[in-house]
Formats: structure tokens, C-alpha cells, sequence
């Protein structure tokens, strides 16, 4: 039987997630909770629905039909409470100006591979692929292993993004149908990885390890964070670990934090966990990216 997948979008034309042109396929679920996330719609495969104010006009439409009087009006447009409100399908349904918007959807891997295949001229001339990312897409190792294996047929390079927090056996096996791995590394304490993420990061820098000495092409990630793990301490500690890795990494991505991904929680009524943000200090990382360099790495600063 063919596999099925749940995925939110598929952002065409990605510059940054991987080498070339890429189509990204954003997987639901993850199994961290980094308090920055920036893609809230994806922390778990249930369907999300977002509610946009700017395009309520009052009507009063999904009062009307949401059940156990779980959405009321006010002058900022609906209150939901999203506990009782079992029926937000029938809500998006019945809204005339789509103020709501219904994240996740099944798909086939058939499905998955021929809408990719429709920029497979994109991929083929800026030497780009596929990356398939999240959430954490190695919690539907099934999946994304049928579609990585279609994709490849056709030639397709194919990239995992991936925080590495799965048991071994089940992300060699997907890094066994991929290309390139995209590798994030939060932070590197273990009692900050715990307190930023939400769990231990031992199986995460064991993972690093184990796919550097398979010799496989790695792209590492290190998000900076004012704040949580912008020190000097975990920048270096990170970076000193990356080199540990050996010629398997191609390149360091030094990612810095965004406040893109604040809307979303509004939209899905969910609290934003950061409330203060510290401004980040470019001389130091100029710093960091320095050292890194040294060291033969391409760096890159998005």
C-alpha cells in the first residue's frame, strides 16, 4: 500500500534550504518544542486552522454554525475557543471572505512527486532538489523514504532537514535515499537544550556523528538566538563541535532569529512564548563565523 503523508505547503523556488533551486516540503509534526519555533502550525500531524481578522468582516456566519457556542464576536473580530469548537471545518466552509485557513492535508507519495516534478527544469539547471523539512520530517520516515526514492529516479537531488533528535535506525535509513542533510544544532548544553527545546540533546550530537563518519554531505545549522543561545560559550562550543565532524560538513548556515513566525500563533490562538528579544551582537558572531572559517568551512550568515 501506497504511503500517505501529512505535509502543510510546499514552498517552491527555496534558495536556502539546501544547494540550488529546491522545492521544500514542510512535513507536519516534531517532537521539539523550541520556544523561537517559528512554524507553530507543524508541532504536531492534526489539522491547524488559522483565523486572519483582517479578512472577518463581522458576519456573524461561524457564530451561527460553530457548536457548543464556541465562537462569539467581538469589536477585533471572533473569539474561538478551540477547545469546544469541534466543527472549524464547516466554519472555514461557511466564511465568505476565508478568514479561516485549514493547515495540513494527506497526500500520497505519487501525489507529492508529481507536483515536484513540475519544477524539475528549476532543479536540473541551478543544480537544486528537494528538501524535505518541518516539523521534523523523520517522524514519517516511511513517507518521505517512498517519495525520496521516486524523486531519485528521476534524478532529483534530495535533502533531509532535520534536528536529529529520532533513533539511529530510523534516520540512517532515510539518509541512506538523501543527498544532503541539513543538520540543526540548537545549542549545546545539555541543560539549555532541555530548557529551550524541551529534551536532552545527547541523541542529537551522537546522530552528528554517526552521519559524518557514513561520509554523507552535511549542511550544519546553528540558529542564534538572542538571549537563549547567543553567548560566546555555546556559539564556540557548537562551532568547536561542528569541526569535530570532519569533511563531511560542507557548510555552516549561522541562522539568526526572526520574528516572521509571531503572526502564526495569533492566528492559531496560541501564546508566543518569547516576549522580550535582545539585540544581536554582530560583531561577535563576525567573530564566530571567523573562527569557523579558518578552519576551511564555507560560512554563510541568513
Amino acid at each position: 500500500m501506497e504511503e500517505k503523508g501529512i505535509i502543510s505547503t510546499i514552498q517552491r523556488y527555496s534558495i536556502k534550504d539546501g544547494p540550488g533551486i529546491r522545492s521544500t516540503v514542510f512535513m507536519s509534526g516534531c517532537n521539539l518544542r523550541c520556544k523561537w519555533c517559528s512554524n507553530p502550525e507543524l508541532l504536531d500531524m492534526s489539522p491547524k486552522y488559522m483565523y486572519f481578522e483582517n479578512r472577518c468582516v463581522r458576519c456573524g456566519s461561524c457564530v451561527d454554525t460553530a457548536v457548543n457556542n464556541s465562537i462569539s464576536l467581538s469589536s477585533n473580530g471572533c473569539i474561538i475557543d478551540r477547545e469546544m469548537c469541534t466543527n472549524l471545518d464547516e466554519c472555514m466552509e461557511i466564511c465568505p471572505k476565508e478568514a479561516f485557513e485549514k493547515i495540513g492535508m494527506e497526500i500520497t507519495a505519487d501525489d507529492l512527486v508529481k507536483k515536484l516534478l513540475r519544477d524539475k527544469v528549476f532543479y536540473s539547471q541551478s543544480g537544486g532538489g528537494t528538501t524535505f523539512s518541518g516539523g521534523e520530517p523523520a517522524l514519517q520516515a516511511r513517507f518521505v523514504i517512498e517519495a525520496a526514492q521516486k524523486l531519485r529516479q528521476y534524478g532529483i537531488n534530495t535533502a533531509l532537514d532535520t534536528a536529529g533528535a529520532v533513533k539511529w535506525d530510523i534516520l540512517s535509513d532515510i539518509i541512506n535515499h538523501m543527498d544532503v542533510v541539513l543538520y540543526d544544532i540548537k545549542t549545546y548544553k545539555t541543560k539549555n537544550h532541555i530548557a529551550f527545546t524541551g529534551i536532552d540533546n545527547g541523541i542529537i550530537l551522537e546522530n552528528a556523528q554517526r552521519i559524518a563518519k557514513l561520509k554523507k554531505d552535511m549542511i550544519v545549522r546553528l540558529i542564534i538566538v538572542p538571549g537563549f543561545n547567543d553567548s560566546w560559550e555555546d556559539l564556540i562550543s557548537r562551532v568547536n563541535f561542528v569541526k569535530t565532524l570532519g569533511s563531511s560538513v560542507k557548510r555552516i548556515d549561522f541562522i539568526q532569529y526572526h520574528t516572521l513566525g509571531v503572526g502564526k500563533y495569533k492566528r492559531l490562538g496560541m501564546k508566543y512564548q518569547i516576549t522580550k528579544i535582545k539585540k544581536l551582537d554582530t560583531k561577535l558572531i563576525e567573530k564566530v563565523m571567523k573562527i569557523a572559517a579558518d578552519t576551511g568551512i564555507k560560512v554563510t550568515l541568513q
